[in-house]
């Protein structure tokens, strides 16, 4: 497992979760991740997340959530912003993932929010990842 980008580790593993229908997932934990959680968990994406103290870093435990037991909520995740290539937009260029059935996650000067508490409160930043 990677150590440069853990954003990008547990959004792959929450996207190889739901494809493979498990029930839960579980990724390490930091300030970032929890907030992205929290987003995903307001839009609908997935049920509820739970932190599990295990005297170091910690984790999160993901549950997953599909419609009528068979689809998943998540289709699809992409890592815009890496590492070694930052990913930053003007408050006039966030996209609509999917013609707005997706969402967009960014980091502002505000915290970090989706693409339309972005467009609401007109701020840019770094453009996280998408997901539909």
């Amino acid at each position: 497992m990677s150590l440069t980008d853990p954003i990008a580790d547990a959004l792959t593993m929450i996207r190889n979760g739901s494809r493979a229908r498990k029930e839960s997932v579980e990724v390490k934990a930091s300030k970032l991740l929890a907030e992205i959680l929290d987003i995903l968990k307001k839009q609908g994406f997935i049920k509820e997340y739970r932190f599990i103290d295990d005297k170091k870093q910690g984790s999160y435990k993901v549950y997953l959530k599909y419609h009528k037991g068979k689809v998943a909520a998540i289709t699809g995740i992409k890592k815009l912003s890496l590492p070694g290539r930052r990913f930053y937009i003007a408050k006039e260029d966030i996209p609509k993932v999917y013609g707005g059935l997706g969402i967009a996650i960014l980091s502002t000067s505000k915290g970090v929010m989706s693409d339309t508490d972005a467009r609401n409160q007109n701020v840019g930043g770094e453009l996280l990842c998408e997901v539909w």
